[in-house]
């Protein structure tokens, strides 16, 4: 495995440390508090970033199957929690989901991070073209929403 791999693998790893540290900090009963200003709740951003990351590695790996392909409806961009029904996954369900899925991609995405996209994605005016890319791209996806979930945090304490 090359030197690049390894380090996307692991920051993608210490990405998802530093989130499961923030959803450590949040109170059971503040997961789905929507304070005035935020546009989602705890439960929603974790949740988004999980199923993003499950569509990601499914787009490079077609056999991949994603895990809780249920929750896709729940968390997609543009969803709300002011409109879910059915079966939510509780905050445990969620923080093992997250804690499991970084093992089982990285063995997905060992010795692809260099390969091309079969079909490179526009995000705006920037395309990302390889694996690599799409995988740097989660990560920060990732951050983004982290942030949210602190700041939601914040907002939250009584």
């Amino acid at each position: 495995m090359r030197t690049l791999t390894i380090e996307i693998l692991n920051q993608m790893n210490f990405t998802r440390l530093y989130t499961l540290g923030r959803l450590e900090k949040t109170i059971d009963a503040e997961w789905d508090t929507q304070p005035t200003g935020f546009s989602n709740t705890i439960r929603w951003n974790a949740g988004h970033i999980y199923v993003t990351l499950e569509y990601f590695v499914h787009l490079v790996d077609k056999e991949y199957e994603i895990v809780n392909a249920e929750w896709i409806p729940l968390f997609v961009r543009g969803s709300s929690p002011a409109i879910w029904e059915g079966d939510i996954p509780s905050n445990e369900e969620m923080v093992v989901a997250l804690t499991e899925q970084t093992a089982r991609l990285k063995e997905v995405l060992s010795g692809k991070i260099e390969e091309p996209l079969e079909n490179p994605i526009d995000f705006g005016n920037h395309t990302i073209k390889t694996i690599g890319a799409l995988i740097l791209f989660a990560i920060w996806h990732e951050g983004l929403h982290t942030g949210i979930i602190d700041g939601l945090n914040r907002a939250t304490v009584n």
